[in-house]
């Protein structure tokens, strides 16, 4: 009864995280009217629905040490997660509670949830709720790609685009810079958000239409339309980082399948079509002022690394700071800031000189855009170490359907803070935990050497 209820909360959970975004705004924007920053009670409402199957697992665990002679099993990845654990309650932070929960709280919900036993028939069905939601949010997405943005603020987000504001309302999607093409963020915070959930149903597509292609069987076209209807939204939140996690996905997933010879061919023909991308849509591709930034803030990141090798504690980088800091625009020097005057809780930048507010200096949060260097400044040189160590051993140890789906997301997280929403967080590592040998307590009744499952 106890790994039922907590199997129906958790695909639950799943099939609606998602939507958590919209669901917060317009909830949001029904109760307290427009131009609000998201109510608390509503937003932490997967944070209740996730306690409450951690406390299920712990009864579970309990129990079962109360009535037999059980002894725990641990391996490599369970130190790991301890050590990180271990770290982040050591090292001094002025930001902790945000810092635990996007950096540790995920890496905890691992250590104790694989210690309780999840059924098969759970497994087939979330891979099917990740499918069907899948295609249902990248249907969604791709309708909102022609919507005008006063059918946004009409559902409770805000009237700016590109911008996150802090003690304000999501905006509704984010514009290539420099140009009007609107990047897709569906029923999601942001574009990279869906983006980056969005490798989960592609990594289950893509394996499945592999396995249709190999063994000749083309019985079934749903995973060939939903891979179709993914792509396509994939593709329109023009997140860089997503498509390399993709191409990542796809290469590992035909590379068994392929002679050297085809493989080169592969290699090359990607190239070549990369290339005459870049060619053709430069400011789509290339974009000047974001891919600076991309190779700036690791810089920086490093440079901090090195200044502070045992860390600066939990939230001091990544979305945790971002949650307490001053929402900042950063633009061109000599560019026009005129635009953001009515808006003095914006802090705008010119180059690298504050142009407003002008009567006080900004506190901006401290964006890596790389996961695994944010777990450096945060943790430290040997806190990186384990994270990396940790990420290398999933990704060698899982079964193939979910080494794709964890492999994207340590791509893209690369060049971006991959693992920030729950959606994404919340949902690969609970995927994780059904794929991999469950080490919940053996009792003394099985045979040395035995797997419970």
């Amino acid at each position: 009864m106890l790994r039922y209820m907590s199997e129906s909360l958790a695909l639950f959970l799943i099939a609606l995280l998602p939507f958590h975004a919209f669901f917060v705004t317009v909830g949001t924007r029904l109760l307290l009217g427009q131009g609000h920053a998201p109510l608390p009670i509503l937003a932490t409402w997967k944070e209740v629905v996730l306690g409450v199957v951690i406390a299920l697992s712990v009864i579970e665990i309990v129990r079962k040490l109360s009535t037999f002679n059980f002894q725990f099993s641990t391996d490599i990845l369970d130190w790991l997660v301890l050590g990180l654990v271990g770290l982040g309650l050591m090292i001094p932070s002025s930001n902790f509670v945000f810092g635990f929960k996007y950096t540790l709280f995920p890496l905890c919900l691992f250590l104790i949830l694989r210690r309780v036993s999840w059924s098969e028939e759970f497994v087939q069905r979330v891979w099917k709720v990740i499918l069907v939601v899948g295609g249902v949010i990248a249907g969604y997405g791709i309708f909102t790609f022609f919507l005008p943005l006063e059918f946004f603020t009409w559902l409770g987000y805000s009237d700016l685009h590109s911008l996150y504001l802090p003690d304000g309302p999501l905006a509704a999607f984010q514009q290539i810079g420099g140009t009007s093409i609107r990047r897709i963020q569906s029923t999601m915070s942001g574009p990279n958000q869906f983006g980056v959930w969005l490798l989960i149903p592609w990594s289950i597509a893509v394996q499945r239409v592999m396995n249709f292609v190999v063994r000749r069987a083309h019985h079934d076209t749903f995973p060939y339309m939903l891979l179709t209807l993914v792509s396509i939204a994939l593709f329109l939140t023009f997140s860089r980082a997503a498509w390399i996690g993709a191409i990542g996905i796809l290469v590992v997933a035909v590379w068994r399948y392929l002679s050297w010879k085809r493989r080169t061919i592969l290699f090359f023909v990607s190239c070549t079509l990369l290339v005459l991308f870049g060619l053709i849509a430069q400011d789509v591709l290339l974009r000047a002022a974001s891919t600076r930034g991309h190779l700036e803030k690791p810089l920086a990141a490093i440079q901090t690394i090195i200044a502070h090798p045992f860390g600066l504690g939990l939230g001091a980088a990544g979305p945790a700071s971002n949650r307490v800091s001053d929402a900042c625009v950063y633009l061109e020097s000599g560019a026009d800031a005129s635009w953001a005057k009515d808006r003095q809780n914006l802090c705008v930048f010119s180059g690298d000189t504050q142009v407003q507010p002008t009567n006080r200096l900004c506190n901006c949060s401290f964006l890596p855009e790389d996961w695994y260097l944010q777990i450096g400044v945060e943790l430290g040189v040997i806190g990186f170490i384990l994270f990396l160590t940790l990420v290398i051993l999933i990704i060698l140890r899982t079964q193939e359907q979910v080494r794709l789906m964890f492999l994207g997301i340590s791509i893209a997280a690369l060049f971006l803070h991959a693992w920030e929403d729950s959606a994404t967080t919340y949902t690969a590592w609970m995927l994780l935990i059904s794929a991999l040998p469950s080490f919940y307590v053996a009792t003394a009744a099985v045979p040395a050497g035995a797997r419970v499952r």
